[in-house]
Parts: C-alpha cells; sequence; structure tokens
C-alpha cells in the first residue's frame, strides 16, 4: 500500500510538471501528458482495488465478531434460570 501511495505521489508531481509547463510543441508531448494520465488512473484503479480489500477484510472481521458475539448471546439466554413465578 506504502507503494502504491509513494508511485501516485511521483506520478502527481510528473502530471503537474507537465500541466505546469509550456504547451506542447509536438505530439510526442501531447502522448507523455497522455501516458501520465493513464498511468495516474492506473495508479488510482491499484489504490482503490487495495482500499476495496481493505474494507472487505475489515467486513469479514466485523461479521466474525457479530457471529461470536451473539453466539455467546444465545448460549447465556439458554443456560439462563427459568424466572418461575409460582416460586416466590
Amino acid at each position: 500500500m506504502k507503494k502504491v501511495i509513494a508511485l501516485s505521489a511521483v506520478l502527481v508531481m510528473g502530471a503537474l510538471g507537465m500541466a505546469c509547463s509550456d504547451a506542447p510543441a509536438n505530439n510526442a508531448a501531447a502522448n507523455a501528458n497522455k501516458m501520465a494520465a493513464n498511468a495516474m488512473n492506473a495508479a488510482a484503479n491499484a489504490a482503490q482495488s487495495a482500499a476495496n480489500t481493505a474494507q472487505s477484510a475489515a467486513n469479514t472481521v466485523a461479521n466474525a465478531t457479530n457471529a461470536a458475539a451473539n453466539a455467546m448471546a444465545n448460549k447465556q439466554a439458554a443456560n439462563a434460570p427459568a424466572n418461575n413465578a409460582t416460586n416466590k
């Protein structure tokens, strides 16, 4: 994840450098800008994929925690003494 963030930062700086420079004099410069934009999109997609994977893992842990809590609550309810209103 750190590598993706670092790569994204480097690509952002490169894209800003190209965007802030003079207008392209030929197609080579325009193609370089397109390649930089494509690289940025690829990095953004990789970061989003990593975020989705992390969210999926977090959801799995949350679901397991909830299942364990529910199992414990059901066990406690099953083992609770009966509330007998006739015995006073």
